[in-house]
């Protein structure tokens, strides 16, 4: 049983209507896909929305006799916007034949690992040699089943007192850019600020709440790599309900790193009241959706 299903309003389900959920998300699906794989294997996708935006995802292979055998199925979010105009690499995951997407975005300084939610078109393109494809974007979507409502940082005039200002982000950015071209002075300047930040931080941390310091974070999680421990700003919350279990779920818009994506949580599963302002700080299982030019998003189904 995956044990996400909760964060997408199943907390009381059981193996034998997860069954039966699959294959009712198999028969009446909203979305599906369909391609070759390079073993000559026909793969597919079926996607049924349980509320707005959530749903579960049925992936399997079809057999020579047209039957399709599901191999595993997982929750999902769509998420909203572009989270990053970055380049994206994919792996196929050892166990089965799902994926995961790398995303080096600058703004975070860190690969970013995440559960590829649209195999299929990536899948598409490797067959028919269209790899890679350019002027692609992410959006990140995540889900979690503990979380905690935290207030914000400021002295309550809606201040941030941030351990970074936007203009020192601005120019951090500017400086991972060049480091990573090989630019050997724009590494020795990072090295320098990452000091005078440490002697910041250490000077801080004796006379302020953590909370205060760090106002928005994303660490990785445990030994799952797509798994992430993140305190965000809350930016926007929508209260939705499960068509199917009548469980409601709230969807909260967050800003985490410099990066904007949703996050959904079912409400049971939520200590405090969301409000924008307000912070979220929880663990999220990071699922992206790659999204390809028009025209190739066209060809590749």
């Amino acid at each position: 049983m995956h044990k996400f299903l909760r964060a997408v309003g199943f907390s009381k389900i059981n193996r034998d209507e997860i069954k039966d959920l699959v294959l009712q998300s198999v028969k009446k699906n909203d979305s599906r896909g369909y391609t070759m794989s390079l073993d000559d294997v026909m793969l597919a996708e079926f996607s049924r929305d349980v509320g707005e935006n959530i749903g579960i995802t049925a992936a399997g292979t079809f057999s020579e006799d047209d039957l399709f055998h599901t191999d595993y199925y997982f929750p999902y979010l769509k998420g909203t916007g572009i989270t990053s105009t970055e380049d994206v690499s994919v792996e196929r995951h050892a166990a089965r034949d799902s994926y995961a997407g790398i995303c080096d975005d600058v703004r975070l300084g860190m690969s970013l690992i995440f559960y590829l939610q649209n195999k299929i078109p990536y899948i598409s393109a490797q067959v028919s040699g269209k790899l890679p494809i350019k002027g692609t974007t992410l959006t990140l979507a995540g889900l979690s089943i503990k979380g905690m409502i935290i207030l914000p940082s400021g002295d309550g005039s809606g201040n941030r007192k941030d351990t970074l200002d936007d203009a020192s982000r601005v120019e951090r950015i500017r400086l991972m850019q060049k480091a990573r071209g090989g630019d050997e002075e724009a590494i020795e300047e990072l090295t320098m600020k990452d000091m005078d930040l440490f002697s910041e931080v250490s000077r801080r941390i004796a006379r302020e709440d953590l909370y205060s310091i760090v106002y928005t974070s994303l660490m990785p999680y445990g030994v799952e790599c797509d798994q992430y421990n993140i305190i965000g700003e809350i930016v926007k919350v929508r209260r939705i309900l499960n068509n199917i279990s009548k469980e409601e779920v709230y969807i909260l818009t967050l800003f985490v790193n410099d990066l904007t994506f949703d996050v959904a949580i079912n409400i049971m599963d939520l200590l405090g009241e969301p409000k924008p302002g307000r912070r979220f700080k929880g663990i999220v299982w990071l699922q992206g959706r790659i999204n390809y030019p028009s025209d190739d998003d066209d060809a590749l189904g």
